[in-house]
């Protein structure tokens, strides 16, 4: 009966914890793109050059991290 109960256990612990992670991706995944929209229409309402290279620099990194989160 011991067995049983621990088997029973361990599937319930390993399915809960691969479907919790989906959807901590898909929140971060949405995070990035909002911050890439965000950044891009400030770039559409005009930008002085520093300000351009500050703006391009972050989406960089933002890209390279929806490359990653984003799947």
């Amino acid at each position: 009966m011991s067995r049983a109960l621990f088997t029973a256990l361990a599937i319930f612990t390993v399915a809960a914890h691969a479907n919790a992670k989906p959807d901590c991706d898909a929140l971060a995944c949405d995070e990035v793109k909002q911050a890439i929209r965000e950044i891009e229409a400030r770039m559409r309402a005009g930008y002085s050059r520093s300000q351009g290279e500050r703006y391009e620099a972050r989406l960089r990194k933002l890209k390279r991290k929806r490359s990653k989160v984003c799947r």
